[in-house]
C-alpha cells in the first residue's frame, strides 16, 4: 500500500439546484434541519449533516440536458416505513417503491430539479 496525502474521506456531495431558495427550503424540511445563512454569494448552500461528510446544494448548473437518471445519493434511516410515508405526504415524486434486501432496505425519490435521491435503511446497523 502506498502513502496517500488525501484524506480516505469524503468532505462533502454536491447537488445541482436552479432555484437556490426553493431547494433550501426543500432539502431543510426534508431533514429537519434549521436555514441558515448561505455562503459564495449565494452559489453554495452548506447543509450539516451528522457522521461527516456535508450535502452542498450548488446553483452553478448550467445544462439541464445533461440531466442524470440514476441515483445521486442516499439519506440513512433507522425508520424506512415512516421515512417513505414522510415523503409520500409531503407530496414528494417517488421513482421506485420500497426494495427490501436482506441487509438494506430502501426507496428513490425526486427532488425539485429532478436528481434522483434514495433513503435507505441498512439493517445491520438496527
Amino acid at each position: 500500500m502506498t502513502n496517500s496525502p488525501i484524506t480516505n474521506r469524503i468532505g462533502a456531495v454536491f447537488v445541482h439546484v436552479t432555484d437556490m431558495p426553493k431547494a433550501i427550503q426543500w432539502y431543510s424540511e426534508l431533514l429537519g434541519l434549521p436555514i441558515h445563512a448561505d455562503s459564495h454569494e449565494g452559489t453554495i448552500y452548506s447543509l450539516h449533516m451528522d457522521g461527516g461528510s456535508d450535502l452542498l446544494l450548488d446553483s452553478n448548473r448550467r445544462d439541464d440536458s445533461s440531466q442524470n437518471n440514476k441515483t445521486q445519493l442516499f439519506f440513512e434511516t433507522k425508520k424506512l416505513m415512516d421515512s417513505y410515508h414522510f415523503v409520500k405526504e409531503k407530496g414528494i415524486e417517488v421513482v421506485t417503491e420500497i426494495e427490501e434486501h436482506d441487509n438494506i432496505s430502501f426507496f428513490t425519490f425526486k427532488d425539485p430539479d429532478g436528481n434522483i435521491l434514495m433513503i435507505c435503511e441498512d439493517k445491520r446497523k438496527l
